[in-house]
């Protein structure tokens, strides 16, 4: 004779009921809270959020225990559904609020947005670098700022956005200088990202 599989459940009791729940069904993740600023968001001081540092290099810690993040950060870890973001009036901002926010905040926003996810997603670790002047630094997989430098800058560019010899060339020269390969992501029309790295060579 088969025997019938019987699920095992957990048995929670309260106050006056008591509550089942299937010992196979999956928590709730934690999501951690944070406030959304002009050009910034800053998270409450919780392990979740130091998390993001220690394990992801997602953000910088602000010496007060929480993490502060860039709009791109933010973002990536919303739409992840790790990341609550709120005003400083705690009233909660819906993703697409953020987006037209951020827009209005960063110049060509969404297109680097898309770089910046897609990079994230392929396993690198991506930080700003506008002390170099460049859009993005990109670590080696398996490297995390402070154990090496950044192998590139990265400059996210739509499509249909022209680019002068002049500004093609500054950008080499930036990345010459910073001793860093120099790297372009191109995104089309359906946001799909392609990447060229360009070499600086003396003739």
């Amino acid at each position: 004779m088969a025997k019938k599989s019987v699920k095992k459940a957990t048995v929670t009791t309260t106050t006056g009921s008591v509550t089942a729940t299937p010992a196979n069904e999956p928590k709730r993740k934690d999501v951690v809270l944070a406030v959304l600023g002009h050009d910034q968001v800053l998270t409450e001081n919780s392990d979740g959020a130091r998390d993001f540092y220690s394990q992801s290099r997602l953000g910088e810690p602000d010496g007060s225990g929480r993490i502060q993040l860039s709009l791109y950060e933010a973002l990536y870890l919303a739409e992840k559904e790790k990341l609550k973001i709120v005003t400083p009036r705690n009233k909660e901002v819906p993703i697409q609020t953020f987006i037209r926010k951020a827009k209005q905040a960063q110049k060509s926003f969404w297109t680097k947005y898309l770089v910046f996810r897609d990079m994230r997603n392929r396993g690198y670790i991506v930080k700003t670098a506008l002390k170099f002047g460049a859009d993005f630094r990109v670590y080696e997989r398996g490297v995390k700022p402070g154990e090496d430098h950044a192998k590139w800058i990265l400059y996210p560019i739509h499509e249909s956005q022209s680019l002068t010899w002049h500004d093609f060339s500054a950008k080499n020269r930036v990345a010459h200088s910073t001793k860093k390969h120099l790297l372009l992501g191109i995104v089309d029309e359906e946001g799909d990202v392609t990447y060229y790295q360009v070499s600086w060579e003396r003739p």
